[in-house]
């Protein structure tokens, strides 16, 4: 596998999307076993049976060899801000996306015994397991929907406003409880993308700031507005009626924070998984040594609610251990001593830097097929009011497309194992077209000059630089989340030095590179711009959330009530009116269609500047690791690593 000639041949089953129908868990009379960590519990009377813990038919799992109990798997992490890393090794949903055994991605259900859709797709209908339990024994059940719905997602001063995909054609998603167990949510209009988005969004647990069905009733009220006190912080109480807002700021003092949202934060939302090892999951494993630390750890749920095809309840591997590294050099190093046993994320080295240490390292390198694009992505909302013109101008941004000597970028940072691509759907997608992948990708540094030129950009100072029509040099900042970044942005500013333009690298945290795109606070950024696989499934980033103009999707999310409304005679505005019809449309192939002229007009505006991609992630896997699988596609859309199913992993005891 591998080499400049890779494509995506294989990643979706689209008749998984297509024929979404009925689904029913297969029942079976089973005999459970369990991890003997957990047996010892059992007998040591601190845990019940496993029989009492599992949902009476259990998700089943088909690992791909039934494993062997227990170990600890040993991954690296940067700090607090790569949550994201040991996030997607767990995350649960209603539906999510499952690797098949030929690796192809297939929508399954998850914590659920079935689900269903009406015939106009405005009725989606869950039914949860039959005995599912939260990490700390308590019932998983509709009023965990009930309060995620009514007190979480409702609630304005914890959800300021609901994401345009939880509320298509500006009417929010309604949820309707039908039983202990069933639930139904409602939309005013047809969503047939509805269940891809669910996969993609949903959380089993309140780890992440995206819509979720089930939030742990019994815990988060607590720090809930509707249900918090002062006269009994610890508990759930019992009212239904809203407490005066200096019963909240007492129990937040009580906590050290200023305010009770900052409380629920720290809790119950966003990074509180990470943060919090009291919060009940539905993951297979949970936090126990939360960050920062040395070494962050997890430790295995003994309600989680999935067995393998012979009844052994997942997951395998007992704990998960983090460990703190300070930079590339130091997990380089941790990789080539066998400290690692399966990671993908941070691999900043030369491919063969790692294949040549696999037999040093006890290793071998699993490789995945990489569907995101790394790319430049100017803020297009910036206030610098000359750049903003700058980046306006289309000759602007076709300059800075055929300036990049992207072949160059490849060879040396990427051991040519990858493709000098736009930020368009890879190959492999139902939405991949060839001319959108190749749109303005030539390097053509002439053309560029020319493009410059012409844009007003003529004149140079003293060391060859551009000068912009303010007079002040033609910089730009370009920030990197990520230490391993340095090496192909300095290339970057190599590259377009060539046509006059300075690009100043500067490197930094992921959570402050997070925050300054928030705050509207950067130039330009260096980052993957992914999801480019089954796109509907979340085309925010397309529509400039999180990317090149977040201040005017905040802008279309709200109404108009804030952010930067986009410029006119733009296609900000024709993006998200084609969103707004492929999200309204009754049929498939209608929204299909809206679609695929969304994806043509964002990328022929060349909006973001992609640089290359569907190269080779590097995946060191442990030769004690075992049931991890090739050639996956590596998508956020996928959850990335959370589609090889990471419960069924299982590492050899000596």
């Amino acid at each position: 596998m591998g080499g400049k000639n890779m494509t995506l041949k294989k990643w979706l089953n689209r008749a998984a999307i297509v024929a979404l129908s009925a689904t029913a868990m297969t029942s079976a009379a089973w005999a459970f076993q369990e991890s003997p960590m957990l047996t010892e519990m059992v007998e040591a009377g601190s845990l019940p049976p496993v029989e009492e813990r599992l949902p009476a038919n259990p998700t089943v799992i088909n690992a791909i060899e039934v494993g062997q109990y227990g170990g600890t798997w040993r991954r690296a992490y940067s700090g607090p801000g790569d949550r994201w890393g040991p996030t997607k090794l767990m995350e649960e949903r209603v539906l999510k996306w499952a690797a098949g055994p030929d690796g192809t991605a297939e929508l399954t259900p998850g914590y659920i015994e079935s689900y269903s859709v009406n015939d106009n797709s405005t009725e989606f209908t869950f039914t949860l397991l039959d005995g599912l339990k939260w990490s700390d024994g308590a019932p998983v059940t509709t009023e965990d929907v009930r309060f995620w719905y009514e007190d979480v997602f409702l609630n304005p001063k914890i959800i300021g406003t609901i994401d345009p995909t939880f509320s298509p054609g500006g009417v929010p998603m309604e949820i309707e409880i039908k039983d202990e167990r069933t639930f139904t949510a409602k939309f005013a209009q047809p969503y047939v993308y509805f269940l891809q988005i669910l996969a993609k969004d949903s959380t089993g647990e309140p780890s992440l700031d995206r819509a979720s069905f089930v939030f742990p009733k019994h815990y988060l009220s607590q720090f809930n507005d509707k249900y918090a006190s002062e006269a009994d912080l610890g508990a759930q109480l019992p009212f239904d009626q809203g407490v005066a807002e200096a019963d909240l700021a007492a129990a937040a003092a009580k906590f050290g924070v200023a305010s009770w949202t900052d409380l629920w934060g720290s809790k119950g939302a966003v990074k509180a998984w990470w943060a919090n090892p009291e919060l009940p999951v539905l993951t297979a494993w949970k936090i126990e040594t939360p960050a920062p630390a040395e070494n962050v750890t997890m430790v295995r749920n003994p309600y989680y609610w999935a067995v393998d095809q012979e009844g052994n309840q997942l997951p395998y591997i007992d704990r998960i251990n983090h460990r703190l590294y300070q930079d590339p050099q130091s997990l380089a190093l941790m990789v080539a001593q066998g400290q690692i046993d399966a990671q993908d994320r941070g691999m900043s080295q030369p491919f063969d830097f790692y294949k040549d240490n696999e037999e040093r390292g006890d290793y071998r390198i699993v490789p995945w097929l990489g569907s995101g694009v790394w790319s430049l992505i100017p803020n297009l909302n910036t206030t610098d009011e000359v750049l903003h013109a700058l980046y306006a101008d289309e000759r602007v941004r076709q300059a800075l497309s055929v300036g990049l000597d992207r072949e160059l970028i490849i060879e040396l940072t990427q051991s040519g194992l990858a493709k000098p691509i736009q930020a368009a759907p890879v190959s492999g997608s139902p939405y991949y077209q060839e001319d959108l992948q190749n749109h303005w990708t030539e390097y053509d540094p002439d053309l560029a000059d020319q493009l410059l030129d012409e844009a007003g950009l003529a004149e140079r100072d003293a060391e060859g630089f551009r000068l912009r029509p303010d007079g002040k040099r033609f910089t730009i900042v370009v920030q990197g989340g990520d230490a391993i970044l340095a090496k192909q942005l300095e290339l970057i500013a190599e590259s377009y030095s060539e046509i006059g333009i300075e690009i100043l690298p500067r490197v930094m945290d992921r959570t402050q590179f997070d925050t300054n795109r928030t705050n509207n606070d950067f130039d330009m950024q260096y980052l993957v711009f992914d999801r480019l696989t089954y796109v509907p499934a979340d085309p925010r980033i397309m529509m400039g959330s999180e990317s090149y103009a977040n201040q005017s999707y905040v802008w279309y999310s709200t109404d108009g009530a804030s952010g930067i409304a986009p410029p006119e005679g733009s296609n900000f505005q024709k993006i998200y009116d084609l969103w707004d019809t492929a999200s309204s449309a009754a049929t498939l192939e209608d929204a299909d269609a809206a679609m695929n002229e969304l994806i043509r007009t964002f990328v022929e505006s060349g909006y973001v500047i992609g640089v290359h991609g569907e190269g080779t992630v590097v995946n060191v896997v442990s030769n004690r690791m075992h049931n991890v699988q090739a050639d996956l596609v590596m998508d956020d859309i996928f959850r990335e690593v959370g589609l090889s199913r990471t419960q069924q992993y299982w590492l050899e005891q000596n």
